[in-house]
């Protein structure tokens, strides 16, 4: 009985590769895969910036509580946030100050600055707020202030 012949060998020169084609529509679903993802990453690194202010701002203003329990009053504008800290040497002293401070240190905010301190403050007993990316009062977006009263 004759042997069937195997099939017919497909030029190996054909499937080296891919087409024009076969690369641009490639291109263009990664294109639109970028399009639509893109936006949503860029803007998360404002948005996990903000959310550590204000979780710094909670923890400081619970600390700040703290010290109003101990001594009767929130520290000054010049004593500052430094007062949760170390014992205040200005007056008004803290007399009941909790041995090893109210917070182990004062955080910066997460643009590298300094959390601010007002007491009493414009939005109630004391606010602890921080400009935003700009470092200066007001703004939009990143550049807006964050504080003890809540965004803008």
């Amino acid at each position: 009985m004759p042997r069937p012949k195997p099939p017919a060998r497909r030029d190996e020169t054909d499937d080296r590769g891919f087409s024009l084609l076969e690369l641009m529509v490639v291109v263009v679903i990664l294109s639109v895969l970028a399009l639509v993802i893109v936006p949503r990453v860029i803007d998360r690194p404002d948005q996990a910036r903000a959310a550590r202010a204000q979780s710094d701002i909670a923890a400081i203003s619970s600390a700040v509580q703290l010290y109003k329990l101990d001594n009767f009053r929130f520290p000054t504008t010049e004593q500052g946030l430094a007062a949760l800290v170390s014992p205040p040497t200005a007056e008004p002293l803290a007399p009941n100050w909790a041995t090893g401070g109210y917070i182990d240190r004062l955080p910066k905010d997460p643009w590298g600055q300094l959390y601010q301190y007002l007491s009493p403050g414009v939005h109630g007993a004391f606010d602890i707020f921080t400009y935003g990316a700009d470092g200066a009062p007001g703004g939009t977006g990143a550049d807006a202030d964050i504080g003890s009263w809540g965004t803008p």
